[in-house]
C-alpha cells in the first residue's frame, strides 16, 4: 500500500497536491503549466457538466461552439477587456513548420508569418460578439441565449492542478438582450443557477455577492460571484456572472431594430465556471485519508467488496451481489462490484476510501448466513451491520443523508470561521490566526481596498447580496460605511 498522505495540518498545499495525484484525478503534463485530467477525475467533471448543462437548458439556453483563435485586433476593440487579459494571452504568429536545414528536427518557417497574429482564447467575448453582429438584426432575434463548453488558455506562471493552470476547461455563457433590465435579470438568474449547483450538487455553501470595481471582470459593468471557504481558511471564487452593459455590443456594433423601428445596441451578459470547481470540491470536503465526495458527483456511489476463502464462497456471494446491484441500479445508483483477486479486502478498503466512494458494502459467507451486510460510510468512517433485506432502499436513503451531512459540515465550518471585526488591528489578528471570511466595514474606495490588499494580501471577495444596512466606519480609513463586506485571503 502507498504511504500515508501528508496531513492538512502539517502542509495543506502538499496534502492537496498529493491527493489530486494519488486519487487518480489529474497529473502534470509534458507541457509546463498544463494538466492531464485522468479518467476518474474526468468522470467527476462529466457529472458536473451534465448537471449544469441540464440547468442551463432548463433556463432556455442552447449550446454552440466558437473558434479557439481570436484575431488580435478583436481584443483591441474593448479597451478594459484587452487591458485585463493582455498579460495572460498566448499568441500564434506562424502557421507552418519546416525541417531544420541542420538536421535538428523542425523549425518555424520564417516565410509562414501570419498577416495578423491570433490569440488563443482566454475568454470568448470578442469572437462571439463579432459573430452576434451577423445573427442579430431585430428585436425578434432577442434574447439570444448561448452557452459553450470549451477550453481556454491564460498563461499562468505559478500553477496548481485544477486551481490554476495555463489551459483549463470551462463553460461560458454569452447572452444578448433588448433591455438593460432583462440583461441584469439574466445575470442574477445565472448566479442563482451556480449557487444552486454548488450547494445542491457539490454540497458547498456559498456567499452570493457582487465584486468591487477593482475585482470585476474586464469589460463588465458589474460582476456577481459565489464565494466558498476552503478548509485552510482561504476563499475560492466558485463562479461568476457578468452584466456587460452595452460595452461589447458597441465595440462590435451589434444593433437591433426595436418595435418602433429604432436601432439600438443590445445589452449583454457572460457567465462561467471551470475545472477550478474540482479544486473546490477537493479542498472543501476531503480529509487526511483521501477524497470525500458528495454522492451526487461521485463516479462510483457504492462499492461492494466480497470477503471469501474459496471459489465456492465467492460464487454464492456474487449471486447475492448481482441481486443487490440490480436493485441499486434500478434506483439510479452507480455501483461497482470489486471481485478482483489482485488485492486483499483491506487494501481495497483503503483505496476506495482514498477515492472518496461514499458507501462501501462488505459481504462475506457469514453475512450470507445471517442475512446481513457491513455498511461503511466514507464521510464519517462509521460502520454498521444492516439486514440484506431492503438494503437498496437503505443505501439510497444513506446516500441522501451523506449528501446533506457533507453540506452541513462545510456550512458549520464556514459559520465557525466567519468573523465580524471593527478595527484594522482585530482584522490582522483574525487574518493571521485563523483566516476565514472576515466581515468588516469598508469606505467604498479603490484606494483603501488596494492598501489593505498590499498590507495583508487579503481582498474583498464580494459585497454580499444579503448585506444589511449598518452604519459604521471603515476599518482602515475610519471613514463612514453603510455595510460590511467579505474579506479573505484567496486562491
Amino acid at each position: 500500500m502507498s504511504k500515508a498522505l501528508p496531513t492538512r495540518s502539517e502542509n495543506y498545499s502538499e496534502w492537496y497536491n498529493e491527493l489530486v495525484k494519488r486519487a487518480d484525478l489529474a497529473e502534470n503534463s509534458a507541457v509546463r503549466g498544463c494538466m492531464v485530467i485522468k479518467p476518474y477525475g474526468y468522470s467527476i467533471w462529466e457529472k458536473m457538466q451534465r448537471a449544469l448543462d441540464d440547468m442551463f437548458k432548463e433556463t432556455g439556453h442552447t449550446n454552440a461552439y466558437f473558434p479557439l483563435f481570436i484575431p488580435k485586433s478583436y481584443l483591441s476593440k474593448e479597451a478594459s477587456h484587452v487591458e485585463g487579459f493582455a498579460k495572460e494571452c498566448a499568441v500564434v504568429t506562424h502557421y507552418r513548420l519546416k525541417n531544420d536545414p541542420d538536421g535538428k528536427g523542425v523549425i518555424v518557417d520564417p516565410d509562414a508569418k501570419l498577416e495578423e497574429e491570433l490569440i488563443v482564447r482566454p475568454t470568448s467575448e470578442t469572437v462571439i460578439w463579432s459573430t452576434y453582429k451577423n445573427w442579430i438584426q431585430s428585436y425578434r432575434d432577442l434574447p439570444l441565449l448561448i452557452n459553450q463548453w470549451a477550453n481556454v488558455v491564460r498563461w499562468e506562471m505559478r500553477t496548481r492542478l485544477f486551481l490554476r493552470t495555463a489551459e483549463f476547461l470551462w463553460q461560458e455563457g454569452h447572452t444578448a438582450h433588448s433591455t438593460s433590465a432583462e440583461a441584469i435579470a439574466e445575470t442574477k438568474q445565472m448566479l442563482e443557477v451556480y449557487a444552486e449547483f454548488a450547494e445542491q450538487w457539490m454540497a458547498l455553501p456559498v456567499v452570493k455577492g457582487i465584486k468591487t470595481a477593482n475585482e470585476r471582470f474586464a469589460g463588465a459593468e458589474d460582476t456577481y460571484c459565489i464565494e466558498a471557504l476552503m478548509q485552510d481558511g482561504k476563499a475560492l471564487q466558485a463562479g461568476t456572472s457578468h452584466f456587460l452593459g452595452q460595452n461589447f455590443a458597441k465595440a462590435f456594433d451589434v444593433k437591433f431594430q426595436d418595435k418602433e423601428g429604432k436601432l439600438e445596441h443590445v445589452w449583454g451578459t457572460s457567465w462561467g465556471v471551470s475545472t477550478r470547481l474540482m479544486g473546490a470540491l477537493i479542498m472543501a470536503h476531503s480529509d487526511d485519508s483521501g477524497l470525500v465526495l458528495p454522492p451526487k458527483l461521485a463516479p462510483i456511489q457504492v462499492v461492494i467488496v466480497p470477503i471469501y476463502k474459496n471459489e465456492e464462497q465467492l460464487a454464492a456471494i456474487t449471486e447475492k451481489v448481482n441481486e443487490i446491484r440490480k436493485e441499486l441500479k434500478t434506483l439510479g445508483i452507480s455501483v461497482k462490484f470489486d471481485d478482483s483477486d489482485a488485492y486483499k479486502p483491506g487494501y481495497k478498503f483503503a483505496e476506495y476510501e482514498l477515492k472518496g466512494v461514499p458507501v462501501r458494502l462488505a459481504i462475506g459467507a457469514r453475512d450470507l448466513e445471517n442475512g446481513t451486510v457491513e455498511v461503511a460510510r466514507r464521510d464519517t468512517k462509521t460502520k454498521e451491520t444492516v439486514a440484506l433485506e431492503g438494503i437498496a432502499g437503505f443505501v439510497r436513503d444513506l446516500l441522501d443523508n451523506i449528501q446533506q451531512a457533507i453540506y452541513d459540515k462545510a456550512f458549520a465550518f464556514r459559520e465557525e470561521n466567519t468573523t465580524k471585526v471593527d478595527s484594522f488591528e482585530e482584522f490582522n489578528k483574525v487574518l493571521d490566526s485563523k483566516g476565514g471570511f472576515i466581515l468588516a466595514h469598508w469606505d467604498g474606495t479603490s484606494e483603501t481596498e488596494e492598501k489593505i490588499k498590499e498590507e495583508t494580501k487579503a481582498t474583498i471577495r464580494c459585497v454580499p447580496l444579503n448585506a444589511t444596512e449598518e452604519s459604521g466606519v471603515c476599518i482602515y480609513s475610519g471613514k463612514p460605511s453603510t455595510k460590511r463586506v467579505v474579506f479573505a485571503r484567496a486562491y
